[in-house]
């Protein structure tokens, strides 16, 4: 979360139409995803259910302000019960948080790409994150969400690799 929302600081007006490495989006339609994933999260993590559609925040139109309020609150939510359902599956609580920590880091890097920033994720962060990815996107999950992998060299730093495995190029130029 804190790196997600290091990435938020970095926004200002002028960058919401900049390009972002999410294939078609701009920063604002990342920003409006991100709103809903957070709220899904939110929703899944607090009451044990995840609707179909989000509930748009209202913070009067600041899109940025938005996000931030819903990441804050992630933060203070409680636990209802040890499953989530979600279009009729339940899935363990602690999967959706461990999608929701990959969703939330790899925007926070797309985000402060989107604003011309090289911040690479955590080391630590990135490691646990880099195990865990593989279970989280598939074959079958990757075409809707995902870009093919970004071939690196072995050398590569765990941040790069994750961010390479979900298809964006950690060496692609700042926007």
């Amino acid at each position: 979360m804190a790196y997600a929302l290091g990435s938020l600081n970095v926004v200002t007006l002028d960058r919401l139409t900049s390009t972002t490495p999410c294939r078609g989006w701009d920063l604002t339609a990342l920003l409006r995803h991100l709103d809903d994933s957070l709220a899904a999260l939110h929703e899944g993590l607090t009451f044990g259910r995840v609707a179909a559609l989000p509930t748009p925040a209202d913070v009067g139109g600041d899109l940025v302000a938005c996000v931030r309020a819903r990441a804050v609150q992630l933060i203070g939510q409680s636990e209802s019960s040890s499953t989530v359902t979600i279009a009729e599956r339940e899935l363990p609580r602690g999967v959706l948080a461990v999608v929701g920590a990959l969703e939330l880091t790899v925007h926070g890097w797309d985000i402060a790409r989107a604003c011309g920033l090289d911040r690479p994720i955590p080391p630590r962060l990135a490691a646990e994150l880099l195990a865990v990815a593989p279970m989280v996107v598939t074959e079958a999950t990757r075409p809707e969400q995902f870009g093919v992998p970004v071939m690196l060299s072995r050398a590569a730093s765990n941040a790069d690799r994750l961010i390479a495995f979900l298809g964006r190029d950690p060496s692609s130029d700042l926007s």
